[in-house]
């Protein structure tokens, strides 16, 4: 299916919308959307995963690399994740540290 990535940023907020498959060769596109983002300080960071099919383990440790990169003063939203995207999401426990949303309403 190959693999999408888009990035918008706003005054406090940015904006990764995924589609596809997130896999290993891939995952490297997505760190550096979040080191793109991440120079800026957005208050928010969102991620749109409706369109996301899969997400292999690298993927996974992007999100990881966002939390800890973005740190704790943003806030991190999950939205639209589904299927095996949101049950990896819930085994690895990562849902605990951001918002994870069917669809994006800031707190």
């Amino acid at each position: 299916m190959g693999f999408d990535i888009s990035v918008e940023e706003g005054q406090d907020e940015a904006t990764i919308k995924l589609s596809g498959e997130l896999d290993a060769a891939v995952a490297p596109q997505f760190k550096d959307a979040i080191e793109k983002v991440a120079k800026n300080k957005p208050g928010r960071l969102v991620l749109l995963m409706h369109e996301l099919e899969f997400m292999a383990s690298a993927g996974l440790r992007v999100l990881i690399f966002a939390r800890q990169k973005m740190g704790s003063g943003v806030s991190l939203y999950v939205v639209g994740s589904r299927g095996p995207v949101l049950n990896t999401l819930k085994m690895s426990g990562f849902h605990h540290s951001v918002y994870l949303q069917d669809t994006y309403a800031p707190e």
